[in-house]
C-alpha cells in the first residue's frame, strides 16, 4: 500500500468532490535553477487556483508519498542543494521511498500518487518518450531508450495535461508508441500536435478538439466507461512565448550530436539536452518551458472543473 500523506486542503478537496490537480516535483529539482524553480511551481499552483480548483503537487519525504506542499516545504525543497534529491519514477520509487531524505516525483511516480490519492487530473510540461535512435538504424544498433512515461500512460486512467512531447524525442515514433498502447491523444484548439517549444509540432493530431469543454466531454467518457490508460492532453505553448520552429530544429540537433560525441546517454540524457538547448538558445528555451508549464496548469484545473461540475 503506497505511504500517502494528504495536505488537508488537499483531502478536504477531495473529500467535497472539488476539482484537484496534480503537479510533478521533477521540475522544482532537477529541471530549473534556485529560485526560478521556486517561481515557477508557485506561479504553476496560482494558475490552477485561477482555475478554479486545489493544486496537489507531490514529492517524496522521508518514506512518504506527499500529495499537496505547504509553502515552507515547497520552498525546502526548491531550496535543496544539487545532489540531495532523488529522482522516483515507478522503476526507482520504491527505492526511493526507502532511502529516506527527498525525491522529486517524475510523470510517473506524480501519476501513481495522484491515482492512489483520486485526483482524476494531471498537468505537466512535457512527456518523456521515445528517443531518437531508441529503435536503431542503418548504422547503430538500438538503444531502447524508452521512457516509463509511457507505459505510465497506458496503464494509469488519468487526463495528462501537457504541451507536446519533448522536443528533443522522436515525436512520430512517440505518438505511434502511444497509439499501440492504446492512450488518446488529443489536441485543444488546433490540428496539430503542440511542439513543446513551438505552437506545432508540424505533425497530424491523433483527436483535435475545439475547446476544453470538448476535452472534458471525451476524458469524462474515456474515465467514465472503465478504459485503462490516460488520454493525453495536449495545449499549445502561449503564442508570445513560443520559439521559432527552425530556431527550436537547429538547437535539438546540435544538442543531439553533442551528446553523442560526449557518449551522454541513460537517465542523464533528457536533463542534459535541456540544458544544451538552453545554452544554445542562450535561455530562451528555459522561458518558453516556464510558460508551457504554468500554462498547461492553468488548462489543467479548467478541465478539473468541468470534471468536477459533471462533464458529458
Amino acid at each position: 500500500m503506497l505511504p500517502l500523506q494528504l495536505a488537508p486542503e488537499v483531502a478536504q478537496a477531495l473529500d467535497a468532490g472539488h476539482p484537484v490537480v496534480a503537479l510533478e516535483s521533477t521540475l522544482i529539482s532537477h529541471g530549473l535553477p534556485w529560485p526560478a524553480n521556486r517561481d515557477v511551481a508557485t506561479a504553476s499552483e496560482a494558475a490552477v487556483r485561477a482555475a478554479g480548483a486545489v493544486p496537489a503537487t507531490v514529492a517524496v519525504r522521508d518514506g512518504w508519498l506527499l500529495v499537496g506542499l505547504d509553502s515552507d516545504t515547497l520552498e525546502a525543497l526548491a531550496e535543496a542543494p544539487a545532489g540531495a534529491v532523488r529522482k522516483a519514477a515507478r522503476p526507482s520509487l520504491a527505492a526511493a521511498l526507502a532511502a529516506g531524505g527527498w525525491a522529486a516525483t517524475t510523470v510517473s511516480a506524480t501519476m501513481i500518487a495522484a491515482r492512489a490519492a483520486g485526483i482524476r487530473v494531471f498537468a505537466t510540461g512535457g512527456i518523456g518518450g521515445v528517443h531518437r535512435g531508441a529503435f536503431g538504424g542503418p548504422d547503430a544498433p538500438p538503444t531502447l531508450d524508452v521512457s516509463s512515461d509511457l507505459e505510465e500512460l497506458a496503464r494509469t486512467p488519468m487526463a495528462v495535461v501537457c504541451a507536446g512531447p519533448k522536443a528533443i524525442l522522436d515525436v512520430p515514433a512517440t505518438l505511434e508508441y502511444l497509439e499501440t498502447r492504446g492512450v488518446p491523444v488529443l489536441t485543444i484548439g488546433q490540428d496539430e500536435v503542440p511542439g513543446f517549444y513551438t505552437r506545432s509540432s508540424g505533425i497530424r493530431a491523433p483527436l483535435a478538439v475545439p475547446d476544453i469543454d470538448a476535452a472534458a466531454t471525451i476524458v469524462a467518457r474515456h474515465l467514465g466507461i472503465g478504459l485503462a490508460g490516460s488520454v493525453l492532453v495536449t495545449v499549445r505553448i502561449p503564442e508570445g512565448d513560443a520559439l521559432g520552429e527552425q530556431e527550436t530544429r537547429a538547437a535539438v540537433e546540435q544538442a543531439l550530436d553533442d551528446a553523442r560525441r560526449r557518449g551522454v546517454a541513460g537517465p542523464d540524457l533528457t536533463p542534459w539536452l535541456l540544458a544544451r538547448v538552453a545554452e544554445l538558445t542562450e535561455g530562451r528555451s528555459v522561458r518558453a518551458n516556464t510558460a508551457l508549464i504554468v500554462n498547461d496548469a492553468a488548462v489543467a484545473g479548467q478541465l478539473a472543473a468541468r470534471l468536477a461540475a459533471g462533464a458529458a
